[in-house]
C-alpha cells in the first residue's frame, strides 16, 4: 500500500508541466529571434561551444528533481509494520510540606522568594527529568492529602503542584510521619519496581521527630527510598502569612522560622536516601544519581502500527538530479568532437 501524510502537497506537481510549457515558450522565442539574424547552419557555425541538446537534459533533470521534492515533501508511505515499545522506570511520590513556614524567605533576605515558590520551581524541574517514570503527590501539614495518584501523566502532576497553597490550610503542623505513612501505602504492590519518597520540607516544629524516624525506618525496610530536599535557610527569618508578619500571640514577637537541615539529613539517613538542599545547583543532579540507583522495572508495552516512510529515498533522488545537473554544462563536449555518430549525405544536383 503506497499513501502520502500531506496528500495535498501532490497538487504542487502541476508545477513541473507549467515549467516545461515555459522552457519550450523560451526555446521558441529564442529560435524565433535567432533566425532574425539568418540561417540556423549559419549561425550555429558562429557559437561552436553551444550544445542543442544539453539545454533539454538539464530541464529534464531539473523537473525530475522538482518532482522528486515535492513528492518528499507529500511524505510518502509504503506498508505498515508494528513497533513494539517497553517502558521502564520506577514510582516517585512528592511529599510537599503545606505548613506556614513554608511561605516565608527561602534566603537569608526576608524579602527574597518564599520556600513554596522555590519548592515547586525545583519540583517542575524534576518531573520534566522523570521521563517513564510514575509520579505521585501528596500534600501534608496537620494532616496529609492525596493530591494525585502513582501515574505518568506529568501534566496533571505539575497542575496540582502549583494549587498547593498553605495560606488555605486550616489543619497547620508539620506532620511527616502521616505523609511518609500515606506515601508507602499509595506505592504498587509490585515488589520489582524501585520506590522513592521525595519529601520537600523546612523540617521545623515537627510534631514527633521520633515517629518521623520510625516511619522513614519502616519504609526503608519495605524498600522505599526517602530522599529529602531541604527548602530554606538556616538563618531564621520572620514568617509572613497573607503578606503580613505572624505574631506570637503569648510574647507578642514575630515569628522567625528557619530550616533545620540536621533534622532533615537525618530522615533521609534513616530512609536509605539522601538529603540535597534546594539551592545548591546541583540538587536535581544528586537527586538523579540518587534515583538511578533503584530498579527499575517494565511498567507496560505497547504495540502500534507505524508506517515504512518512504520520503528519504525520493530526497536522495533529488539530490542526484541536482547534482547531475550541476555537471550538465550548456556547452559541447570538447572530447566528443573526435567521433561522428551522424552522417549527412550531400545531395547531388
Amino acid at each position: 500500500m503506497f499513501s502520502f501524510a500531506y496528500p495535498k502537497i501532490l497538487f504542487l506537481l502541476l508545477l513541473v508541466p507549467l515549467f516545461v510549457l515555459l522552457y519550450a515558450w523560451a526555446r521558441f522565442t529564442r529560435n524565433r529571434k535567432l533566425k532574425k539574424f539568418g540561417k540556423k547552419d549559419s549561425i550555429s557555425a558562429l557559437m561552436p561551444d553551444v550544445s542543442p541538446y544539453k539545454p533539454p537534459i538539464k530541464i529534464t533533470l531539473q523537473m525530475i528533481a522538482l518532482a522528486f521534492i515535492i513528492i518528499a515533501f507529500a511524505r510518502p508511505w509504503g506498508g505498515i509494520k508494528d513497533q513494539k515499545t517497553t517502558k521502564e522506570g520506577i514510582e516517585v511520590i512528592i511529599a510537599m510540606d503545606a505548613s506556614n513556614s513554608m511561605l516565608a524567605s527561602a534566603t537569608d533576605d526576608p524579602q527574597g522568594p518564599d520556600r513554596m515558590r522555590t519548592a515547586k520551581m525545583t519540583l517542575e524541574k524534576l518531573i520534566n527529568r522523570l521521563d517513564n517514570d510514575r509520579v505521585g503527590l501528596i500534600m501534608y501539614a496537620g494532616s496529609a492529602y492525596t493530591l494525585i495518584p502513582v501515574t505518568n501523566d506529568y501534566v496533571s502532576a505539575k497542575m496540582f503542584l502549583n494549587s498547593i497553597d498553605p495560606s488555605q490550610i486550616a489543619d497547620q503542623g508539620t506532620n511527616i510521619t502521616a505523609a511518609l505513612d500515606m506515601a508507602s501505602a499509595s506505592f504498587s504492590e509490585d515488589k520489582n519496581i524501585g520506590k522513592a519518597v521525595i519529601l520537600i520540607t523546612d523540617a521545623e516544629e515537627l510534631d514527633d521527630s521520633e515517629s518521623v524516624m520510625t516511619a522513614a525506618k519502616t519504609a526503608a525496610k519495605n524498600d522505599i527510598q526517602i530522599d529529602v530536599v531541604g527548602v530554606g535557610s538556616s538563618t531564621p527569618v520572620p514568617l509572613n502569612v497573607n503578606g503580613q508578619p505572624l505574631i506570637d500571640e503569648q510574647s507578642g514577637e514575630t515569628v522567625r522560622t528557619a530550616l533545620n537541615e540536621d533534622l532533615a539529613a537525618d530522615i533521609a539517613k534513616a530512609g536509605k536516601g539522601i538529603y540535597v538542599n534546594a539551592s545548591n545547583k546541583d540538587a536535581l543532579t544528586e537527586l538523579d544519581k540518587q534515583l538511578d540507583t533503584l530498579k527499575k522495572s517494565a511498567f507496560e508495552s505497547s504495540l502500534y502500527a507505524q508506517h515504512d516512510e518512504l520520503f528519504p529515498i525520493f530526497a536522495w533522488l533529488a539530490i542526484l538530479c541536482i547534482v547531475l545537473d550541476i555537471f550538465v554544462l550548456d556547452r559541447k563536449i570538447g572530447w566528443l568532437d573526435r567521433f561522428t555518430f551522424f552522417y549527412k549525405e550531400d545531395k547531388k544536383k
